[in-house]
């Protein structure tokens, strides 16, 4: 990357980690990093309180799954701009201006103003915004309270990443499947790119299989590190996933490579399906996506025959306007090719017999139908709803034993989109108090324009938070969340697992950081519901959901880094599969009883105009960051200290592009300023834009947020219908229309 590098960065994260180097006296904690959403297990030093450094786990499992972020993070945790008291808002909204509360006065305010809230426009009114890293998880109770007070409006960035993947994929078989890569002869990627310092656990996953002789199909506009290494490089156009796979699924059916047993066993819609895939010969589907028909028919017979093969998680077709057909696309590839619960393939987990999961804690059931149905979106974008999923209640109690099984938390979320126009008073009704744990809202969804409206035109914000993020910036309290060093954790992976792995607390919480479970405990307290949180602390909370197992938490994570039972395969064979067919949906009735296309399809009718000639990929993360996260660290600042947008050298040539000097990327929606790093990876007609830039070290408050106007890609991001996928309501980010200019004298 263009821009200062201090030291390479596999040399900083193996010269920081080497265990030679323990110091006498310190102490190695068993940890789970949450710099970002992997969670790779980590061993923390610590010596008289103090964290030492972060290095890798003492378990050969574990060994090689570490990257800089990690390394970083005690120089970011310890950083002097963290947030260690409670501030409480002078002045206007977004003001700057800020002074010191405690807890208590804080909770006090807080319950009295959401009680307000809830009283004088309904429960609904309360909308909630989450990370799942950052200040943590938040263990389900954000859930529970919202389902006990009857708000249905909790969003969050899995609507665009994972978690509705987790929605969608039940309505081909009824869960999530994870990706056995180590037992794997094949792996697809998808845009995916899992590298030594993003993705680090999968990348090792992968580099194993490859050295055992696995095959790589690469599927990525740009030629990315694995494309580099791929058996098959795909370069299709950006957002044309689906049109692949349907290109793919007419070569599988046309020359008899699926299996034909599983199929007539255990799939309905098989027919339909085929008349559908016919209407996408290659022809057709090499224009689409720009790949040549030949190199498509040779990805697709290794994927069907090379097996068992695997399509791992990708945040790429997560984030499209054919989005939901994607999914699907994936989910039935699986499915007819024999790829499906099996070993080496995408494993059906469901839930750990002996744990209590999230699911049961956060008691969706608490929450009547009236309620849901007010859920922001399920109306017209219901895919990962209440309403969406509400038909795989009885088939989930059947095969995996519960109805309300929440995989990734994202399975029974409001939409994004119509949360924000409901907060901005574009809605059917108002959203007036709205809440965000270590989740930068402003520049995590799309449209941020919108967003901003929205936020001021609140009652109430709190933002349970380390730093002063620009959508901090804008809350009426700013309550000190804790890190990861700070807490421990019992984590299966947000539902998606059946295993379990822990992180023990290393050091005590910076001044008056406290978790999101505490958080939440007050919050129920603050709004005169002790009740619906019962646990004083905690411990005795995972002592009650790990009860089963005939120990508490202490024990637990003394004994065990990862708990699971024997896998078993083929569940299906037992139990069916978890849809209301209880049979593999590839035409889903689910879908069809929503009144949306049952078969999975391809809109093509979104081109570059005259105006904005160009296509723009945004949410690509760099190593040093994790969404918008970690730009106050040195270390990582030192590495790559400005923003970058990605381009080929012809793109260069022809719009007068300088290596290293600001340019400006602009569409219908707002401009951004970064700087030009021309890359010979690059197709001649996309612009690459990283996710997630600002500068914290920049001037605060609504004028300015830290530099977000200025660099944040949330401001290019459309959210109009044209640019939403029409079953979920998620933005199109992989394939929009932009032009690139360089910075001029009248942009200053």
């Amino acid at each position: 990357m263009a821009g200062a590098v201090l030291l390479d960065a596999d040399d900083y994260v193996k010269d920081v980690t080497d265990p030679k180097k323990t110091k006498p006296g310190v102490k190695a904690v068993k940890s789970i990093c949450a710099s970002c959403d992997i969670a790779c297990n980590v061993a923390i030093e610590v010596k008289d309180g103090k964290v030492e450094r972060v290095r890798h786990s003492d378990n050969p499992m574990f060994r090689d799954n570490i990257c800089m972020k990690a390394v970083a993070a005690p120089s970011g945790f310890n950083h002097e701009t963290r947030i260690t008291k409670p501030l409480r808002r002078v002045g206007e909204r977004g003001s700057g201006q800020w002074e010191e509360v405690s807890w208590d006065e804080a909770m006090a305010d807080i319950g009295k103003r959401l009680n307000a809230v809830i009283d004088q426009y309904g429960p609904e009114a309360w909308a909630v915004t989450t990370s799942q890293w950052n200040t943590g998880t938040d263990h389900g109770l954000g859930r529970r309270i919202m389902n006990h007070v009857g708000s249905p409006n909790w969003i969050s960035g899995v609507a665009l990443c994972a978690g509705n993947t987790a929605a969608v994929n039940r309505m081909t078989y009824g869960w999530f499947p994870a990706a056995d890569i180590g037992n794997s002869k094949c792996i697809v990627l998808f845009g995916h790119n899992p590298k030594k310092h993003s993705w680090v656990p999968i990348h090792n996953q992968i580099q194993r299989a490859i050295k055992n002789g696995a095959k790589l199909i690469v599927l990525d506009p740009r030629k990315s590190e694995n494309a580099e290494q791929a058996d098959i490089w795909l370069p299709l156009k950006a957002g044309s996933d689906a049109a692949m796979c349907l290109g793919w699924l007419k070569v599988i059916f046309d020359e008899g490579l699926y299996d034909r047993a599983f199929v007539e066993k255990w799939t309905i819609g098989f027919e339909e399906l085929r008349e559908r895939v016919n209407e996408y010969p290659l022809e057709r589907v090499a224009e689409l996506t720009g790949c040549e028909p030949e190199a498509i028919a040779e990805a697709a017979r290794l994927y069907a025959t090379g097996g068992p093969s695997v399509i791992p998680w990708t945040p790429i077709t997560d984030m499209q306007r054919n989005s939901t057909s994607g999914i699907r696309l994936q989910s039935i590839l699986r499915a007819v090719c024999g790829h499906l619960d099996v070993p080496g393939g995408d494993v059906l987990q469901g839930f750990h017999p002996d744990i209590v999961p999230e699911s049961d804690i956060e008691m969706h059931y608490k929450l009547s139908i009236e309620q849901q149905d007010k859920q922001l979106g399920s109306d017209k974008h219901p895919a990962f709803t209440y309403r969406g999923q509400r038909p795989f209640l009885e088939p989930g109690k059947r095969v995996w034993g519960r109805e309300y099984n929440n995989q990734l938390t994202g399975c029974f979320m409001a939409n994004p989109t119509e949360t924000f126009k409901a907060m901005a008073g574009e809605g059917d009704y108002p959203v007036k108090a709205f809440f965000l744990l270590g989740n930068n809202p402003l520049m995590s969804y799309a449209n941020m324009p919108r967003i901003l409206k929205g936020m001021m035109n609140q009652d109430l914000i709190v933002a349970h938070e380390q730093f002063m993020t620009p959508s901090a910036q804008l809350a009426d309290y700013i309550l000190p969340g804790d890190s990861w060093f700070e807490r421990p954790w019992l984590t299966d992976s947000f539902g998606w697992m059946s295993f379990y792995r822990v992180s023990q607390q290393a050091v005590e919480p910076r001044g008056e950081a406290k978790s999101t479970f505490e958080f939440w405990r007050q919050i129920a307290t603050a709004i005169g519901r002790p009740e619906i949180v019962p646990w004083a602390t905690i411990e005795e909370f995972y002592d009650y959901r790990l009860e089963k197992t005939g120990m508490g938490f202490k024990e637990f994570s003394e004994k065990h880094e990862i708990f699971f039972t024997k896998p078993h395969f083929k569940k299906f064979e037992q139990t069916g599969f978890a849809t209301p067919s209880g049979k593999v949906e590839l035409k889903s009735s689910v879908l069809e009883d929503l009144g949306f296309d049952p078969l999975p399809y391809f809109r093509e009718d979104l081109e570059p105009s005259e105006e904005y000639p160009l296509t723009m990929f945004t949410g690509v993360r760099e190593d040093e960051y994790f969404q918008t996260g970690h730009r106050h660290i040195p270390e990582m600042r030192k590495r790559c200290p400005e923003p970058y947008l990605f381009v080929s050298p012809a793109m260069a040539d022809k719009y007068g592009l300088v290596e290293d000097e600001w340019a400006v990327v602009e569409n219908s929606l707002a401009a951004i300023e970064m700087k030009v790093g021309i890359r010979e990876n690059m197709p001649d007609d996309l612009v690459r834009v990283p996710h997630g830039w600002w500068k914290p070290e920049t001037e605060t408050g609504v004028d300015f947020l830290s530099s977000a106007y200025k660099h944040s890609d949330a401001m290019l991001c459309l959210d109009d219908e044209d640019h939403l996928d029409w079953e979920q309501g998620i933005p199109h980010l992989k394939g929009l229309s932009c032009r690139v200019r360089m910075l001029s004298a009248k942009d200053t």
